[in-house]
């Protein structure tokens, strides 16, 4: 239940040793500057050296990394992930010259030289660079702004660190009397708690601290919002959203048939949300009531030994393979587990190529925790089979993938134990935990998303913000996603600066089209088995050897298309009317 870090490293020496070799291939990478291009010899040499790097790099990042997030107030920590920062900017101001190199020799050249069956692993990175030549520039400039990418990252590790390890929200009285530390991992819990003045006094508490640094995190957001504004201009981008989705192999059309899909279809989440209102029997609906669950009759105490076997069961349709390798996560250290003093709040899986993933948890005992094993391990799962079946070039998959196969496990789960819950109250409250799942998802994520490209695009015109106006345009989004049946409680408008994700530019789009094309693929496994698993499996050892809409098209999804995101909605009602039939 705990990391083995020495996995990656044994001791502090190996590590060391493992960053001066780094440094000395990033040494001879450079030796090629200059004469990148002249031959396809002196491209593919450069290559395969910048291949040993990377995962050299990887590994020296991930051990900076997840060291660090285990305690983020001790300082040998914070010094040893500072020095991996350092190096990251290193890395990317040593090969900054090759993007420029290639986009700036004879294209026809390059593309006699990639035709060679060696360039195998290497075409899809070269050929994407030949495909970006208008958003390059000048080895100069790229040079430039690769000195830059540390202090580019600034305003999030600020922000993390402020919010991480520094915050110290105060302490509220839980369901026993009891007083309690309030923490950004445990403030979910109290939020689901059955005692009104127990959610009100979690939510007034934590946004009154937010309240109380609105303006330093306004700047740090706005700087950060400014940097990528600044970049995508230079680079001739017509938007930061162009930018985005382009990194993620995606379209702006992916984003506007999202949004187009949400704006014409909103009452089907009022719909609900008056249902949640009869079902909560309460006259006002308060922003704080949101997350409990009224079918819910006892406090969750799930152990970790239930959560993990209630997750390989639900799994177990994806067939042996798969659950061979869920099974190999539980029980070789993939996972640190436990909720502790200073560790990173929330939960991620970081992919470590050649040794193998790590998943972060904060485990509180609750049915949550359980999707969040199912969804994080979907990330591992993922991440193992791309880690094995390419080279680490094109391993790394995008995010817009990545969300994509966490949360089809998250649907498989909760479809499993609907499906198998003969219970009528426990088979309401587990239809309940799954629409509120795609609400948050799905609505809730879109509604960041709104409020990203309508703040990105007023710093675009060079409209100056203040902390009041993104306050307001916050507060003005949850008026249209809640619609009259909810109270948009005055504190909720500092909520989007707890949102940690808003530091990694259109970032939350992709879990309202991960959860979409999660609801295609899990249905389609669940109705057609076999077949359908293996071609999805095969999605997932691709890594990014496709572009991602290229890869889902593998499984029969069309992020492009408005109906895939119908279908969700669709999806949504039907579980809607589901529930409105056992009441």
């Amino acid at each position: 239940m705990k990391w083995n870090l020495e996995e990656i490293f044994k001791n502090k020496e190996e590590f060391e040793n493992e960053k001066k070799n780094l440094l000395e291939n990033l040494d001879k990478i450079e030796s090629f500057q200059g004469r990148l291009c002249d031959s396809a010899d002196n491209l593919y040499e450069c290559y395969k050296i910048d291949e040993k790097a990377l995962e050299q790099f990887e590994k020296i990042y991930a051990y900076g990394m997840l060291k660090y997030h285990l305690d983020m107030s001790n300082q040998e920590s914070i010094k040893i992930f500072k020095d991996v920062e350092q190096l990251s900017a290193i890395f990317s101001t040593k090969t900054s010259f090759i993007t420029p190199e290639i986009t700036y020799a004879d294209e026809e050249k390059i593309r006699e030289y990639i035709k060679e069956d060696r360039f195998k692993n290497y075409f899809r990175d070269i050929n994407d660079i030949l495909e970006e030549k208008k958003h390059t520039l000048t080895k100069e400039e790229e040079n430039l702004l690769a000195n830059y990418s540390e202090v580019f990252s600034s305003p999030e590790n600020t922000f993390d660190i402020l919010t991480n390890a520094e915050f110290k929200f105060g302490k509220i009285l839980n369901e026993e009397g009891e007083e309690i530390e309030l923490t950004d991992s445990n403030y979910g819990i109290y939020l689901r708690s059955k005692k009104e003045n127990v959610r009100k006094s979690a939510f007034t508490l934590m946004y009154n601290k937010y309240k109380e640094y609105i303006n330093t995190i306004t700047e740090l957001y706005l700087t950060n919002v400014k940097t990528d504004s600044i970049t995508s201009k230079v680079r001739k981008y017509n938007s930061d959203l162009e930018k985005a989705v382009k990194h993620d192999d995606a379209t702006v059309q992916v984003y506007n048939s999202l949004m187009e899909a949400i704006d014409e279809n909103i009452e089907s989440n009022y719909k609900y949300l008056r249902m949640k209102q009869k079902l909560l029997n309460k006259k006002d609906v308060h922003m704080y009531d949101l997350y409990i669950n009224p079918f819910e009759k006892e406090k969750d105490n799930i152990s970790y030994k239930e959560a993990k076997e209630e997750v390989l069961k639900a799994l177990s349709v994806m067939g042996k393979e798969y659950l061979d390798n869920l099974k190999m996560a539980f029980n070789n250290n993939w996972i640190d587990l436990e909720a502790k003093p200073n560790k990173r709040g929330g939960a991620y899986s970081m992919g470590v190529y050649g040794i193998h993933p790590y998943v972060l948890l904060n485990f509180e005992n609750s049915k949550r925790d359980v999707s969040t094993i199912a969804h994080e391990l979907g990330h591992a799962i993922h991440s193992y089979y791309s880690d094995n079946n390419q080279s680490i070039i094109n391993s790394n998959y995008t995010i817009m993938v990545a969300e994509v196969a966490s949360t089809v496990n998250e649907i498989l789960l909760s479809e499993y134990q609907i499906e198998n819950e003969n219970n009528k109250e426990k088979k309401k409250e587990l239809l309940y935990e799954l629409l509120e799942m795609i609400r948050a998802t799905f609505f809730r994520q879109s509604m960041f998303a709104e409020f990203e490209k309508v703040i990105h695009e007023k710093v675009g015109k060079g409209i100056s913000l203040s902390a009041e106006d993104l306050n307001k345009i916050y507060y003005d989004l949850n008026k249209k996603y809640f619609g009259d049946s909810i109270v948009i409680d005055e504190e909720i408008q500092y909520e989007w600066a707890r949102i940690p994700h808003f530091y990694s530019n259109f970032y939350v789009y992709k879990y309202a089209t991960g959860i979409s094309a999660a609801i295609t693929i899990a249905s389609k496994i669940l109705k057609n088995r076999e077949p359908y698993i293996r071609k999805y499996i095969d999605m997932l050892k691709q890594g990014c050897s496709k572009k991602s809409i290229e890869l889902l098209k593998m499984v029969d999804v069309d992020l492009e298309s408005k109906e895939t995101y119908l279908n969700t909605i669709k999806y949504y009602q039907e579980k809607t009317k589901q529930l409105e039939e056992l009441l």
